[in-house]
């Protein structure tokens, strides 16, 4: 079993060692590493140029989405993940994903769970997750993490679903929901496979940073992404998209329940890695 590691790259510099070196830790699994760089200006390049197991490309992109698709494109694995340059996998993250794997071969994508960490990789909290449910996904919101997701290559990239580039925050839940949608299996490891650094710069974190006219058009281009999502695969009962407001708010409440209650009944969960300080 081959698994591809996808990266897209710009001016993460003084994080993407971690990422490369996470993957380059991991044993007994076979593995390629494809990075596409957006032309970053910082040390980014000259980190890259230090690791001939890569492979890695510097070019003009239209944004993460068109990136991460040149390699999904590019990847030859049986599975393949993106992994973004300030994350990293767990030691033993794939060799854990390989055994869940061989037990459950009809899954088409496997997910497990992650710490959110800081930026100095201290540990801030875990992401508890449950077995997928893909109407939750379409109206609570995307609650699967990029950084701990694996795709079977020929059920799902080998038939042409790639990301959507119009896609800048929410590409990710879209992607999922679409998958889902076309009937694809969705298996839950109850394992923590990688760290989510948070910083001041993370996409998907963009409501943290709603300061000035660009922050707030961030925020609202999260929204209408989430919104669309909902329009394109969930309930809809009004032509008008702002008419269904109102059942937008009464499922995501459902499900935010729902949520809870499955936290509980799946328990929590957590690596702990040596050498890896709690933030207290």
């Amino acid at each position: 079993m081959k698994f591809s590691i996808v990266t897209a790259s710009f001016n993460h510099g003084r994080f993407i060692r971690d990422c490369i070196e996470s993957v380059l830790a991991q044993k007994g699994i076979e593995f390629e590493h494809i990075v596409f760089d957006a032309g970053s200006t910082d040390e980014t390049l000259s980190i890259l140029k230090e690791y001939p197991h890569l492979d890695w490309v510097s070019e003009p992109d239209k944004g993460m989405s068109d990136a991460i698709n040149k390699g999904f494109r590019k990847a030859t694995g049986d599975w393949v993940m993106w992994l973004n340059t300030d994350d990293y996998l767990l030691p033993g993250a794939l060799e854990r994903v390989a055994r869940f794997i061989e037990k459950n071969p009809a899954a088409d994508v496997v997910y497990g769970g992650w710490n959110f960490v800081d930026e100095e990789k201290r540990f801030v909290k875990t992401m508890k997750l449950f077995p997928f449910d893909l109407m939750m996904m379409i109206h609570y919101g995307p609650y699967i993490g990029s950084t701990a997701c694996f795709f079977r290559r020929k059920t799902t990239i080998a038939e042409g679903h790639l990301l959507d580039v119009k896609f800048r925050f929410c590409m990710d839940g879209e992607y999922y929901c679409r998958l889902g949608k076309a009937g694809k299996r969705f298996a839950y490891l109850p394992e923590i496979l990688a760290d989510f650094r948070i910083h001041g710069q993370n996409t998907s974190m963009c409501h943290n940073t709603m300061q000035g006219m660009d922050g707030i058009f961030r925020y609202q281009l999260l929204l209408a992404e989430n919104a669309s999502i909902r329009r394109a695969y969930g309930v809809t009962l009004f032509r008008l998209p702002m008419a269904n407001v109102g059942v937008d708010v009464v499922f995501w409440f459902y499900y935010r329940i729902k949520k809870i209650v499955l936290k509980v009944l799946h328990g929590s969960y957590r690596q702990e890695i040596p050498g890896v300080p709690t933030l207290n």
